[in-house]
């Protein structure tokens, strides 16, 4: 079989491979299955949102061939668009937070972002700091020749996960009974429950959030350490009818979770596919032999090794 090589990095994007897992779903669920976005170029979901973003740009003229692409960012949608922006030779400049792994603000100047840091509460995220995020951001974008990407409210970001929809139903064997998925700007759970609607209209949407910052389930917000989710506001793109149900999950369980997918699975991912594991389990308990449901695993752990969720004592010993 002859393999062609890709003409750009960006043709790597996308058709990660879908697994079944084994060890971490206990006896009587549904089969349950984790699509690997940590398999994309930057190790995350969000390359396929960044490459729709900036093309979308491109496309309609918002970005032209000088302009800079300025954006908000807790860690995976800066790197992503910094990878897509460096393939495509364009420069931008990211706003994030230290409440953000180290791994991720790296990841973003090795690609050759200019990168704006504001102070967090203690590490954790918080609806005011992903405020003042946003308000530095669009403070920055009303500079000349500036695209802001705005992934709370950008349409391209949700259009750049259909294909991950597709490919999840195909990997299946058409045979897809619910997706679970962890919110942050919704705009991914918004592009796959369309796109598996329109192939199977009884397919389950559940979203995920974590327990601290409930806000779509109707609570208040608070801090918590899973992130990329629970922004502590409802998302602009969120609409009740995007889900069916949403199951909290507490930081704490997402973490052991992730550790355990390393462990029992040699799946190895952050925070907020803890998170999804976590809730995709729970409904297959209640769906029982004979179904299937399936999530994903946003991102890769090593994205997260100078954190409290893998790092370790001198003795190897993980520390939280």
């Amino acid at each position: 079989m002859h393999i062609v090589a890709s003409s750009s990095i960006l043709g790597s994007v996308g058709r990660t491979p879908t697994v079944e897992l084994r060890n971490v779903v206990p006896q009587g669920c549904a089969r349950v299955l984790v699509k690997l976005e940590s398999h994309n170029p930057t190790g995350s979901m969000k390359d396929r949102m960044a490459l729709s973003v900036i093309d979308g740009a491109v496309s309609s003229g918002r970005l032209q061939r000088h302009g800079r692409v300025i954006e908000y960012t807790g860690g995976s949608t800066g790197t992503s668009l910094a990878f897509v922006c460096a393939a495509r030779g364009y420069p931008i400049t990211l706003v994030t937070s230290d409440a953000f792994s180290r791994e991720k603000r790296d990841h973003m100047r090795a690609f050759g972002a200019v990168v704006v840091e504001l102070a967090s509460e203690g590490g954790r995220t918080t609806k005011e700091l992903i405020q003042r995020m946003i308000a530095k951001a669009a403070e920055l974008s009303a500079a000349p020749d500036c695209f802001y990407a705005d992934q709370f409210n950008n349409p391209d970001a949700a259009a750049g996960y259909a294909p991950l929809a597709r490919e999840l139903w195909d990997q299946s064997g058409e045979q897809l009974d619910a997706f679970v998925q962890s919110v942050g700007t919704a705009q991914c759970i918004l592009g796959v429950s369309t796109t598996l609607r329109a192939l199977s209209p009884g397919i389950r949407v559940v979203a995920v959030e974590p327990a601290e910052s409930a806000v779509l389930s109707g609570g208040a917000p608070g801090p918590h350490k899973i992130e990329g989710v629970g922004p502590g506001f409802v998302p602009p793109m969120w609409r009740h009818d995007l889900a069916d149900e949403v199951i909290p999950v507490t930081t704490s369980d997402a973490k052991d979770m992730a550790r355990r997918l390393a462990r029992e699975e040699a799946i190895f991912a952050g925070t907020s596919s803890g998170a999804n594991v976590v809730a995709a389990l729970a409904l297959a308990r209640r769906l029982g032999p004979g179904r299937t449901v399936a999530t994903l695993i946003c991102d890769s752990g090593l994205k997260y090794l100078s954190t409290d969720l893998y790092a370790s004592d001198d003795r190897g010993r993980i520390t939280a």
